[in-house]
């Protein structure tokens, strides 16, 4: 429960539902969705997962927690309503803070040393469209970095994300780094909404995480040929350079060429105004997509990516 006096809950808690299910000796497993609250893929994989794993068949113990960032999830917000803050940056988060602060502060202090592995299922949430992928941390610690990979590897996408310098150390991926845990994040589409076809791959990504943890009988799963990319430079990335109307010609997935383009920004209000042209400015792989079709400057228009060999 969270504790938090609000208009809403002067003197009671914001609920955090928690599934746990243990079996036979073995390893701890903490599987994380909503931590964004408008992303919806993961949460609805962990709830499949809670209705259809049983004690008996498992060897250790299985931590669900499909809504982590419950206020936001239930108003299908990015940030926490009761605070506007963004819990994937929040780490390491504050005991004696607000709402989202605490809660990463427990994250980090209660449930991280807890875990034997750890799985934060994302999305692109209403903003964008991410390919279907697995986040693995590279760290100082070789063994750490190998262990993440492997993870990855096991969940069975074809893409990986490394994340290297460019990535943030206020996520549950730099927390996990920090108490020395393996840990993937996942994107998973996006869009708002629940598709059914992600939804199926986090399902039985998580199934082949935990057998290739042990807690589910049935050995290593089988071997699924990845490729690996990285955020080389930010600045590869496509941004909105003025407030417009954006006409994408890109959607992730996509190889590109520098100079391509990623679209047309038009200015609906002012016709006489020729569209503007929105190149990319380096090769790379487009990772994501935003799906906004009036879009702000600085608006994440395409998240540009650099094959990596691992």
């Amino acid at each position: 429960m969270l504790r938090w006096s609000d208009n809403s809950v002067p003197l009671g808690y914001h609920p955090i539902p928690v599934t746990s299910l243990k079996g036979a000796p073995g390893p701890t497993v903490l599987i994380l969705g909503g931590t964004h609250g408008d992303e919806f893929e993961g949460p609805a994989a962990i709830m499949r997962l809670a209705a259809r794993l049983q004690p008996a068949e498992i060897n250790g113990q299985v931590i669900l927690i499909p809504a982590l960032n419950a206020p936001a999830v239930s108003a299908s917000a990015r940030v926490s309503p009761l605070d506007g803050q963004n819990l994937n940056r929040a780490f390491p988060g504050d005991a004696d803070g607000g709402p989202t602060a605490m809660l990463a502060h427990y994250v980090e202090t209660e449930l991280l040393p807890k875990a034997d592995a750890v799985i934060d299922l994302h999305s692109g949430g209403k903003a964008s469209f991410f390919e279907p992928c697995a986040l693995a941390t590279q760290t100082h610690d070789p063994a750490l970095t190998a262990a993440n990979m492997a993870l990855a590897r096991a969940f069975g996408l074809p893409l990986i994300w490394a994340l290297g310098p460019h990535n943030d150390s206020r996520s549950v991926n730099g927390a996990a780094a920090r108490a020395g845990v393996p840990m993937i994040a996942t994107e998973l589409g996006g869009g708002g909404g629940v598709d059914p076809g992600i939804t199926d791959l986090a399902e039985a990504g998580l199934l082949r995480c935990l057998r290739h943890l042990g807690v589910l009988a049935g050995g290593p799963p089988d071997v699924v040929e990845t490729r690996c990319v990285e955020i080389a430079d930010p600045l590869h990335s496509v941004y909105a350079p003025a407030d417009g109307l954006f006409d994408r010609f890109c959607q992730a997935g996509m190889d590109v060429a520098a100079r391509d383009l990623a679209g047309h920004l038009h200015f609906p209000h002012e016709p006489e105004r020729p569209p503007l042209e929105i190149p990319f400015p380096a090769a790379g792989h487009v990772l994501a997509h935003g799906t906004r079709g009036m879009v702000r400057r600085g608006d994440m228009l395409a998240l540009v990516t650099q094959i990596v060999t691992q």
